[in-house]
C-alpha cells in the first residue's frame, strides 16, 4: 500500500484535541508484509496525549496479504454461468495507543486498538478501479467526519 509511514498527518476534529498532528518516524513491522510506523511528536493543543514509548506505544501499521490472490484462482461454473470461490485479498490498517485505565492510584497502561481491514475481491482492482476508488473515499471520508461521533460511542457505549 502506498500509505505514507513517515511525515506529519492532521488528525480529525474531536473536543478536547485543537489542530491535532501527528509526526509518523518509520519503524520496524511485526512482520515482512507490514509496514509500521510510531508516533514521535503531537501537534495542536492535545492535553494529556503523549507520544510513543516502548509503555505507551502509539503506532500505525499497514498489513497487505502474504499472497495476492488473483482472478485465476476463481472457479466458473459453466452450468449455472455463475462464478464461485472466488478469492479476496485482505488489507489491514491497525492503530495501536496505550492508554491508562486506572484512576486511582498507579497508572495501569493497555494498548487499545483500532483496526480497519478492507477484503477486495481479486480482479476489481483492474476491471473496476473507479468504484474501489469511491469506496475507499467514502471510508476515508466517513471515518474522519464520524471521529467525534466514534469517540462519542466509545466513551457512552451508545451508538
Amino acid at each position: 500500500m502506498s500509505l505514507p509511514n513517515s511525515g506529519v498527518i492532521t488528525g480529525a476534529a474531536i473536543s478536547g484535541l485543537t489542530s491535532p498532528t501527528y509526526t509518523l518516524v518509520a519503524d520496524t513491522a511485526f512482520d515482512t508484509r507490514s509496514k509500521q510506523a510510531y508516533v514521535s511528536t503531537l501537534g495542536g493543543t492535545q492535553t494529556g496525549v503523549v507520544a510513543h514509548s516502548a509503555l505507551i506505544p502509539f503506532t500505525a501499521t499497514i498489513r497487505r496479504p502474504s499472497i495476492i490472490k488473483t482472478t485465476i484462482m476463481a472457479m466458473y461454473n459453466g452450468l449455472s454461468l455463475q462464478w464461485s470461490k472466488v478469492p479476496f485479498n485482505t488489507y489491514d490498517i491497525i492503530f495501536r495507543k496505550g492508554c491508562n485505565m486506572n484512576a486511582s492510584g498507579m497508572a495501569q497502561y493497555f494498548v487499545n486498538v483500532n483496526k480497519f481491514s478492507s477484503k477486495i475481491f481479486a480482479g476489481t482492482e483492474t476491471v473496476d478501479a473507479a468504484n474501489l476508488k469511491a469506496l475507499n473515499s467514502l471510508t476515508a471520508g466517513y471515518i474522519w467526519a464520524q471521529a467525534q461521533g466514534i469517540q462519542d460511542t466509545q466513551t457512552t457505549g451508545v451508538i
